[in-house]
């Protein structure tokens, strides 16, 4: 059983930057994909940016491209996501998740993690 433990979010301004880690543990993840999603209430889970375990291929939501990026310690079973020139719109609580043997197609697919981080709050002030 794999289990994810996130740093915690903070209350930033616009145009400040932000790190949030993932610590992942309960067994090896060669065949696992990594990602962050971001949830605001009374809106639809929202896909962030994903990595693959093995080889370190990423994807990235247009509305972060270029401001954020994902990344691993495979040694450390950590994944992290910087955040830069946050807006007030990336404003949200942000979940690190899981999933296994995963087709890198579907990598923007929620229902396609079996683990799911505690999640933290995120709030870029204007």
């Amino acid at each position: 059983q794999v289990q994810l433990v996130e740093s915690v979010g903070g209350l930033v301004q616009t145009g400040a930057s932000l790190g949030l880690s993932c610590a992942a543990s309960g067994r090896t993840f060669s065949d696992y994909t990594m990602c962050w999603f971001r949830q605001v209430p009374g809106k639809a889970r929202e896909f962030v940016a994903a990595i693959r375990w093995s080889g370190g291929s990423t994807r990235y939501a247009d509305s972060v491209k270029g401001r954020f990026t994902v990344s691993k310690d495979t040694a450390k079973k950590m994944v992290y996501i910087q955040k830069n020139s946050l807006k007030p719109e990336d404003t949200a609580v942000y979940y690190c998740a899981a999933g296994a043997r995963l087709i890198w197609s579907t990598y923007d697919h929620g229902t396609r993690y079996e683990q799911w981080g505690q999640g933290n709050q995120v709030t870029v002030s204007s």
